[in-house]
């Protein structure tokens, strides 16, 4: 029985530390920025590690091109990129946070909210 209240106390001292090491994963995210391209640095949009879009240029050629379609492609492949490398680097910070934790369902719980999970999937 006492060794079931160790294990339980080892159990929330590690829930403890990690909810102050996820203050911290939101601070780095908030602080994040990446970029994602498309039609050879045509497309350009920042992102943070939050997924909101902050900056999209579009060069002035692709304007002129009056096509409408490919300039509308352009900006999703752009804003999908980043969303991949958020979700890169955000689960490489979780793996750097959780320092090899094994919090059971933490892979699933970022796959549901499209960060991607440290389950080797490749998300």
């Amino acid at each position: 029985m006492f060794k079931g209240l160790g294990q339980l106390a080892s159990l929330m001292k590690q829930a403890q530390q990690l909810q102050g090491r996820m203050k911290d994963m939101q601070e780095i995210l908030r602080k994040l920025k990446v970029e994602g391209t498309a039609g050879g640095g045509m497309v350009t949009v920042e992102m943070n590690g939050q997924q909101q879009l902050l900056a999209c240029r579009i060069e002035e050629s692709l304007f002129a091109s009056h096509d409408r379609e490919l300039v509308e492609d352009l900006v999703v492949a752009a804003v999908n990129q980043a969303m991949e490398k958020v979700r890169q680097t955000t689960a490489e910070e979780m793996s750097k946070i959780t320092g090899g934790m094994d919090v059971p369902g933490l892979s699933n719980a970022l796959s549901e909210m499209g960060l991607g999970g440290t389950d080797g999937q490749g998300s």
